[in-house]
C-alpha cells in the first residue's frame, strides 16, 4: 500500500477539519461570556506577566475573492478614520479595567488591511495603545502589510511607532492566478515594500503564500516560491487555500473547475515544502518555515512553540486582549469575541461598553485536550510526563488516549507509555489526528479541507 493509498484510506482527501488555532474552535463559542466576565478577567491579570494585544482593522481598498476573513471594502478614508476613533475609545475602556503596571509583550495589527490607515491615523492609534500600557523590554510589534497599500509616509509612521516585524501577504506571483483570485500584486511591488521595510531597520519579515489556488500547477508554485525566496523572508506560512463559499460569498467568484484536487493540493504543498527545506529553512509544524535562529525556529528547538489565532508563534504571553470588530481575546479563564459586525461593534463602544458578543469559559478538560492538540500541531508528539505534571493525568488515562488514537490511525502513530508520536509519513494527517482528541461536536461546523 503506497503512501497516498494509506492517506486516502484514512480519509485525508475527503475530510474537513479545524485548523486548531484555538481549542475549542470559534464555532463552539456561546453567550456564557459577557462584558462583566471580561471586566473581571482584565481586573485580575497578573502584572508580572506581559500581555499580547491584537488590533483588528476590517477594511480593504478592494475585496480579494480568495479571502475568507471578515472584511469590508472602502474607497474613502472616512469610515476608516471613524473606526480608528472607536478603537481608541475601546482601548480607553480596556485601560480602566487593567491592573496598574501591566506591560505589552506582543502587539499585532491584523485585518483586513491595517496599512490602509493613513500615516496620521497610524500615529494616533499607536499613541492610544502606548497610553494603555508600555512595551516590555523584549516586545514584538508586528503588522500585516499589503504591498499595494503602503508608502514612505506610512512606513515611517510604523517604524516610529516601534514596529519590528512585518508580515507580507504574497499568495502567488503568477499574473493569471492573481487575476483569477482578485489579487493583483506584482513581484516588483512586493520587492519595493520589502526594501522599504528593511531600509527602516525592520529586519524580521514574515510572508504568506498559498497552495491549492485555481490554475496552480507544480511549475507555477515552484516559480512563485523561488521568487519569494529571493526576498529572503525570515518566516514563511504556506497555507492551503480554504474554499468555503458558504462562509465567504465572494469566493463564488472563484472558478471551482480550476481548483486542484485534494491529491494535487498535497503535491503542490510537497513541492513548495521541498523548495523551502532545500533553501535551508526549518519546518515549523504543519505549514510554517523559518530561518535558523529566527524566534520560531528557536521556540521549536527549545520546546516552546505555541499556536494561537495567528498560527504558529513564539509569543510567550498567556493573555491576548483583542481590540476591534470580531477580534478574539484569550484569557486564562476563557475566550471572548467582540461583535463581528462593525456597526454593532462601534455602537457598543460608543455606548461605553466592552463590545463582547460571545466566548467560552474553559473547563479543566478543555485545558487538557487543548494542550494535547497544541502539542500534536506544534511538535507532532504528546508527552505523558508533561500531562501528568500539568493536569495530574494518570498513566491509565494517558494509555487509554493512546490506545484509542492508535486504533483510529493504525500504523500512523508510534505509541508507548511515555508518548504519542505522529510518524513522518503521517504528518499530513496531523489536523485529523488532533480532531480525534476534540471532544466537541463538529457536525454543525463546516471547516476547510484537511490538506
Amino acid at each position: 500500500m503506497n503512501k497516498h493509498t494509506q492517506l486516502r484510506k484514512l480519509g485525508l482527501f475527503d475530510a474537513r477539519v479545524p485548523r486548531y488555532t484555538s481549542y475549542p474552535t470559534a464555532p463552539h463559542f456561546n453567550n456564557a461570556v459577557d462584558e462583566t466576565a471580561v471586566q473581571n478577567w482584565l481586573n485580575y491579570l497578573n502584572v508580572s506577566q506581559p500581555i499580547s494585544l491584537y488590533v483588528h482593522v476590517p477594511f480593504c481598498r478592494r475585496l480579494c475573492w480568495f479571502c475568507a476573513c471578515r472584511t469590508q471594502g472602502t474607497t474613502t478614508a472616512d469610515p476608516v478614520a471613524a473606526y480608528v476613533e472607536t478603537l481608541k475609545a475601546e482601548l480607553k475602556l480596556v485601560k480602566t479595567q487593567l491592573p496598574e503596571g501591566i506591560e505589552i509583550g506582543h502587539l499585532h495589527w491584523g485585518g483586513g488591511t491595517p496599512t490602509l490607515l493613513e500615516a496620521g491615523m497610524i500615529r494616533d492609534l499607536s499613541a492610544a495603545i502606548a497610553d494603555v500600557a508600555p512595551f516590555s523590554g523584549n516586545y514584538e510589534f508586528s503588522v500585516e502589510i499589503d504591498p499595494n497599500e503602503i508608502d514612505d509616509a506610512r512606513l515611517d509612521a510604523l517604524a516610529e511607532a516601534g514596529m519590528n516585524r512585518a508580515s507580507i501577504g504574497v499568495q502567488d506571483f503568477d499574473p493569471k492566478i492573481q487575476e483569477t483570485i482578485g489579487r493583483i500584486q506584482s513581484y516588483e511591488t512586493t520587492l519595493a515594500a520589502v526594501e522599504g521595510l528593511r531600509a527602516r531597520g525592520i529586519r524580521s519579515l514574515n510572508a504568506d503564500i498559498l497552495y491549492g489556488l485555481p490554475g496552480q500547477s507544480v511549475e507555477k508554485i515552484s516559480e512563485s516560491v523561488q521568487k519569494l525566496l529571493s526576498l529572503s523572508p525570515d518566516r514563511v506560512a504556506l497555507f492551503g487555500y480554504a474554499h468555503v463559499p458558504w462562509m465567504a460569498r465572494r469566493q463564488n467568484m472563484i472558478p471551482t473547475d480550476e481548483l486542484p484536487t485534494p491529491e494535487e493540493r498535497l503535491e503542490l504543498f510537497n513541492v513548495a515544502r521541498d523548495l523551502f527545506v532545500w533553501d535551508d529553512y526549518v519546518e515549523i509544524g504543519i505549514d510554517h518555515f523559518a530561518k535558523k535562529g529566527d524566534g520560531l525556529e528557536v521556540a521549536l528547538r527549545t520546546g516552546k512553540l505555541r499556536r494561537n489565532f495567528q498560527g504558529y508563534t513564539d509569543d510567550k504571553c498567556q493573555t491576548m486582549v483583542g481590540i476591534g470588530a470580531s477580534s478574539i481575546a484569550k484569557y486564562p479563564q476563557g475566550f471572548a469575541q467582540n461583535e463581528p459586525s462593525t456597526s454593532k461593534y462601534q455602537a457598543a463602544v460608543r455606548a461605553g461598553k466592552l463590545p463582547i458578543a460571545k466566548g467560552h469559559v474553559f473547563t479543566e478538560e478543555d485545558h487538557l485536550r487543548g494542550r494535547i492538540i497544541e502539542a500534536l500541531m506544534c511538535d507532532f508528539r504528546v508527552e505523558a510526563d508533561e500531562l501528568a505534571e500539568r493536569f495530574d493525568l494518570s498513566q491509565e488515562a494517558f494509555d487509554a488516549f493512546a490506545t484509542e488514537a492508535q486504533a483510529a490511525f493504525p500504523d500512523m502513530l508510534d505509541i508507548s507509555s511515555e508518548r504519542i508520536v505522529i510518524r513522518e509519513e503521517a504528518k499530513p494527517l496531523t489536523r485529523m489526528i488532533a480532531r480525534h482528541f476534540d471532544a466537541y461536536d463538529m457536525t454543525q461546523a463546516q471547516h476547510s479541507s484537511a490538506v
